[in-house]
């Protein structure tokens, strides 16, 4: 079984990177407008979608923003950081099939309340940039390894 590891904030340092990738599921589109209620057609209804702008169904932003949320609890910093902003700016759309790559770097950190600023960018299979922002995270005060659990085992019914 892998191994999840964590930064802490001592070992955290300002230009360190790390990426995260997932590539776009239909299902993952379907479980996100079921969790979040956003149920715009443009995501769901290819007969809607093909007459809009993009010509097909697009992934949801937030989706693709909680991607973003995915590589700092996976990655940088890992395990046990606590989430606090997310600024976010929508460069092109994410359809399914696309696989996201994230690319972290900490670009300040602030010893009062051990937090960590990171830039974000997100690019799709064509490294074409489709996400970028700013993070800011509490760091975990504590070194972890962990086991990684098994994904979710989860499902829609017609």
């Amino acid at each position: 079984m892998s191994q999840l590891t964590n930064f802490t904030y001592e070992e955290i340092t300002v230009g360190q990177t790390a990426s995260y990738s997932k590539t776009v599921q239909d299902l993952d589109i379907q479980l996100f407008a079921a969790a979040s209620g956003d149920i715009n057609p443009v995501h769901l209804d290819d007969d809607f979608a093909a007459q809009t702008r993009f010509g097909q169904r697009i992934a949801h932003g937030m989706l693709t923003a909680s991607f973003v949320s995915a590589a700092l609890a996976m990655k940088l910093p890992g395990p046990g950081c606590i989430f606090l902003e997310q600024s976010v700016k929508f460069r092109l759309p994410v359809c399914i099939g696309d696989t996201v790559r994230v690319d972290l770097e900490v670009t300040d950190k602030k010893d009062r309340r051990q937090t960590v600023t990171l830039d974000c960018k997100a690019y799709n299979q064509n490294d074409k940039l489709v996400l970028t922002g700013t993070s800011v995270v509490m760091a975990p005060p504590l070194k972890l390894a962990l086991s990684m659990p098994p994904a979710p085992a989860v499902g829609l019914l017609s």
